[in-house]
């Protein structure tokens, strides 16, 4: 896992920069010895700024990247003219990115689309000129306001895997198999339990150039969700998955018990995932003849289940059909 370039977690330590200071300046020149305050005003300190980048898939950019610190604001000039703001700080980052707080864990936002930009930490606002200061009382104020001080704290980033698919189930439930066979994608594949430890992403092609995204997310275990096994970095990413498909290989003992055991591990998590679309597909039917095949077909009527086998290609085409339906509706 240490050597995987799929980074979905980042703690990072942010510093805006801090404002300019106000000036305290007077006019003069060579016709005015003793003209009012034109002192402007400290520009404000430099943001670090969340991008998103539809281009990334990783936030292994970040993983060494420890420290980011903006620039301070210039302080302001006579002519009552700005002193120039700090440099901002942008990170690119993937979609599907939520930045928390890294003391209390509260959820600060969400980058889901390419271009969006929003401040994870904001600069210090820039200090005010003395030309605020004049009144009808004090007519030459000799003081301006210092900038305000940047922002300083741990921010942690992580990713949720955007996609349209997620394929939900246990370890060796055929995931990696499945995405093999209807994208271009090559996850690792054998025949023991967590082969896939870390998320791929596939694109299906589909009838008239058309295409959808499959995201095979690691395998589930009983318990998940309360962090057993890959528990919650597993459940995170089916979040913003459009719709769910659960496989479960037609050789299981129980299969309806080990379908209710992955929807109740889901909805424990998050029972928003009880509203995503979803589908059931058994695997490997391959391996089984005609007559175990019907009568798992009969036994399994109230799931509604798809049959298929991404060795022979049985049932692929019937359950791309179905997938592009269900995200479409």
């Amino acid at each position: 896992m240490a050597d995987s370039n799929f980074i979905d977690y980042v703690k990072i330590h942010c510093k805006s920069g801090k404002g300019g200071a106000g000036s305290h300046h007077f006019f003069r020149d060579k016709l005015n010895s003793r003209g009012g305050p034109d002192g402007g005003d400290g520009g404000r300190g430099g943001n670090i700024v969340l991008k998103g980048n539809a281009q990334m898939w990783t936030l292994l950019h970040l993983k060494y990247r420890k420290h980011i610190k903006a620039d301070p604001g210039k302080p302001g000039g006579g002519s009552r003219s700005t002193g120039k703001s700090g440099e901002d700080i942008f990170l690119d980052v993937p979609l599907g990115t939520v930045a928390k707080d890294a003391e209390t864990g509260d959820f600060l936002f969400e980058i889901t689309e390419d271009g969006e930009q929003k401040i994870l930490l904001e600069g210090g606002r820039g200090g005010l000129g003395n030309w605020h200061f004049k009144s009808a009382q004090k007519q030459n104020p000799k003081y301006a306001q210092p900038g305000e001080d940047g922002r300083e704290d741990w921010k942690v980033l992580e990713l949720k895997v955007l996609a349209d698919v997620g394929l939900v189930g246990f370890p060796n439930a055929g995931k990696s198999t499945l995405l093999a066979s209807i994208t271009a994608a090559k996850p690792e594949i054998a025949d023991y339990p967590f082969t896939t430890i870390t998320p791929n992403l596939g694109i299906v092609a589909y009838r008239e150039w058309q295409s959808f995204v499959v995201a095979d997310i690691p395998g589930i275990i009983e318990g998940a969700h309360l962090g057993k096994g890959l528990g919650h970095r597993f459940l995170k990413h089916i979040e913003r998955n459009a719709a769910l498909l659960f496989l479960i290989p037609c050789n299981s003992e129980n299969i309806k018990k080990e379908y209710k055991i992955l929807l109740k591990e889901c909805e424990k998590f998050n029972p928003e995932l009880m509203q995503k679309q979803r589908l059931v597909a058994i695997t490997q039917c391959d391996t089984i003849d005609d007559a175990a095949l019907k009568k798992l077909k009969t036994k399994l009527k109230t799931l509604n289940p798809m049959f298929i086998s991404s060795v022979s290609g049985m049932g692929l085409e019937q359950l791309k059909d179905k997938l592009w339906e269900v995200i479409n509706n």
